[in-house]
């Protein structure tokens, strides 16, 4: 199982802080996946065409299995996550992004419905965007964890009932 994690903030990528969210995605998904699960983590400003080619490269060249972003999902004007993964989808799965802000606010997160965060498919990788927040990160992973393991599985042409989550490629 290969996974890309994606952090999406001008501050983190400029170093003005550390990323705690790519992390989170880490330790959560490797509680789901399993420790063989690997990782390519990238932290990128939140540009359009470089948020767009990076989710390009790590489903087309680096051949990941599930690319999970964070941040950039609000209504801030440089907030444009929902964007570029919309560009580079060959199908959106819009449960996802609905789930998570029904979930969210139903937790007493009354601005989740402010969330644009999307999924889809390109090719047979899942691409998910999350919230940027440490805490929301894990929250929404949480809600999200049984469509994770059947979106990828079923993208990789198994029943995921009969056979354990994609290995690595």
């Amino acid at each position: 199982m290969k996974i890309g994690r994606v952090t999406i903030s001008d501050r983190a990528a400029a170093g003005l802080y550390a990323d705690q969210s790519g992390p989170e995605i880490e330790r959560r998904l490797r509680a789901i996946f399993g420790p063989e699960a690997s990782f390519v983590a990238v932290v990128i400003p939140d540009e359009l065409d470089r948020v767009a080619g990076v989710l390009r490269q790590l489903a087309d060249q680096d051949r990941c299995d599930l690319i999970v972003t964070t941040g950039g999902t609000g209504v801030a004007p440089r907030d444009i996550t929902p964007e570029a993964t919309r560009s580079v989808l060959d199908r959106e799965l819009p449960g996802f992004g609905e789930l998570m802000r029904m979930r969210s606010y139903d937790q007493g997160v009354r601005t989740a419905v402010l969330s644009r965060a999307v999924a889809g498919a390109r090719g047979s990788t899942l691409i998910v965007n999350l919230p940027g927040k440490p805490r929301a990160v894990a929250e929404c992973i949480g809600y999200l964890e049984d469509a994770l393991v059947e979106a990828v599985s079923l993208l990789h042409g198994q029943d995921p009932h009969d056979a354990p989550p994609m290995a690595q490629r």
